[in-house]
């Protein structure tokens, strides 16, 4: 019909039909893998089994996200290329397919299952604790998705969190968790945390491939010692790791030469810093979830990093997510403003269309309600306006003359 994308690709609604995965594209991702899959020997291999893993996961979230119906029929795909891939020799021990897996089964909401995924997968994966980057990712997010389960932050120091965070510091052997935490283990492992961070901080890696896994090693120990503090003492704790780490990691250049003798290390990574940030608005907007809190501290963290990393879409997400709270456009689209002058991002400018779409659909909505047609006769021209202003302007840029969806928007919103 027309053209179609090739496979899986975010488009915008039609209706209330998503563009999603067409057969014949669909058929033709699955023969590229399955190609591929013959051509490549053992490391190589196993990179490709996780990107396999990971586009089946994005289908789960996909269906999830639409509410589509096709979601048992995708979960119980999705799990057997999970098992036959895990059966492979050299997939056994490689911690990312099986953190993929477990993720899988939470995500299909077979919370057990999932569970007994992840015990298995620590108990096998050796001794190696904070050191270990591969260990510290998996441990981090099988913390998250049980803190997420949590109602509020009252006996969260003996819940399953603490306990898989607690026995990461350990080092040793994984014991699934039996229903209690010792406060001294707490106490050992947040010494142990401290210490891990601090060293991680000073290192200075040998080759720019080790600075890449370094950086990605710091992100999941600060995940962890974070997210420790936060279900041990409280969210003001687990801001303050957040907090020092960004401020360390932020530090002007000589200030650094001089810390680390010479060397810079993983400080000098931009990466490592933009995903510490998203931890911390991350966590932050849990933890608004699930108690009182003031926005402040979110936007403020927000704004800083966005100014750094005009370009981060997670933070941009997170962004226009909390100004759907807020009565008054005029602070963020002065902030809109003020970025898209300062750099030549297109994101700045898709979220700006994006924010102020939102708002003329929640207006459009309320001057709907129980008053059958009559809307259609008040129109509401401001923001229609100012959209259309917010596209020209972005169409004139250098990316936005180039960039196919910012003309499909426009074309959608005329239409």
């Amino acid at each position: 019909s027309g053209f179609s994308s090739i496979g899986h690709m975010d488009t915008m609604r039609r209706g209330r039909h998503h563009v999603g995965h067409y057969r014949e594209g669909e058929e033709f991702i699955q023969n590229v893998f399955h190609v591929l899959f013959q051509l490549f020997p053992g490391k190589e291999k196993s990179n490709l089994s996780i990107c396999w893993l990971q586009y089946e996961l994005s289908k789960v979230v996909q269906c999830l996200q639409t509410k589509n119906k096709k979601l048992k029929a995708q979960g119980r795909k999705s799990k057997k290329l999970a098992k036959n891939l895990l059966k492979a020799p050299d997939n056994r021990n490689q911690l990312s397919l099986w953190k993929l897996y477990a993720h899988l089964e939470w995500l299909l909401g077979n919370i057990e299952d999932a569970r007994k995924v992840f015990d298995t997968a620590l108990c096998t994966a050796g001794t190696g604790g904070l050191k270990s980057p591969q260990l510290c990712s998996l441990s981090l997010l099988y913390a998250q998705l049980e803190v997420e389960l949590l109602e509020s932050l009252e006996g969260a120091v003996t819940s399953r969190a603490a306990h898989i965070l607690t026995k990461l510091a350990e080092s040793g052997p994984y014991v699934p968790y039996s229903g209690q935490v010792l406060a001294v283990n707490v106490l050992k492992a947040r010494k142990t945390y401290d210490r891990a961070l601090q060293d991680c901080l000073s290192k200075t890696p040998a080759s720019d491939q080790d600075q890449v896994s370094d950086a990605s090693q710091l992100v999941s120990l600060v995940g962890c010692y974070a997210l420790f503090q936060y279900v041990t003492v409280g969210i003001d704790a687990a801001v303050l790791v957040c907090a020092q780490t960004s401020a360390n990691l932020a530090a002007p250049a000589p200030q650094k030469w001089e810390n680390t003798g010479g060397k810079l290390g993983v400080q000098s990574s931009p990466a490592a810093l933009a995903a510490v940030t998203v931890l911390h608005t991350s966590l932050l907007r849990f933890h608004m979830k699930i108690s009182v809190y003031p926005l402040n501290p979110l936007r403020e963290a927000l704004t800083e990093a966005l100014r750094r990393y005009p370009s981060n879409q997670a933070l941009w997400r997170s962004y226009i997510h909390i100004q759907r709270k807020s009565h008054s456009a005029s602070k963020a689209r002065r902030f809109f403003d003020g970025v898209t002058r300062s750099t030549d991002s297109l994101e700045p400018w898709l979220f700006a269309i994006q924010a102020e779409q939102m708002r003329k659909n929640l207006i459009e909505k309320v001057q709907r309600a129980g008053a059958g047609e009559i809307h259609s006769t008040i129109p509401e021209t401001g923001l229609a306006n100012r959209i259309v202003a917010l596209f020209e302007h972005a169409v004139q840029s250098e990316n936005g003359t180039h960039c196919p969806l910012l003309w499909r928007m426009y074309l959608n919103f005329l239409v």
